[in-house]
């Protein structure tokens, strides 16, 4: 049961594998700066498909969801495409809170933990 890390650089690592547990670190909108808070949920999670294969798993697999928003205005705008995304039935456990993210130009930030079985 060894540690594995995805995209690794100094400071950290996009994805860390550790037995039958995926830690997704916060993604925010790369591909989608400044954008709508839509826009910005429909890049994150594209990308957190993405992390998640590499990884050996997929979003039916989801354990725990924390979501970051710069305001809580556009909690139901991202929550429609969350709610679009989400495997039926395989809701994670799930957070959600206003903070101030680390730059402006993004307005939501996720991070997700999953299993590979």
């Amino acid at each position: 049961m060894g540690i594995q890390r995805i995209d690794t650089n100094e400071r950290m690592s996009q994805v860390v594998t550790h037995g039958n547990t995926i830690y997704v670190a916060g993604q925010v909108a790369r591909d989608a700066p400044g954008t709508p808070v839509a826009d910005q949920t429909s890049d994150i999670l594209k990308r957190i498909d993405r992390l998640l294969a590499e990884a050996g798993s997929d979003k039916s697999k989801l354990l725990s969801a924390t979501i970051w928003l710069a305001s809580m205005d556009e909690f139901n705008e991202m929550n429609g495409i969350w709610d679009a995304w989400v495997s039926p039935g395989d809701a994670p456990a799930r957070a959600c809170v206003e903070a101030r993210l680390a730059a402006p130009q993004f307005t939501v930030e996720i991070a997700v933990i999953a299993a590979t079985d």
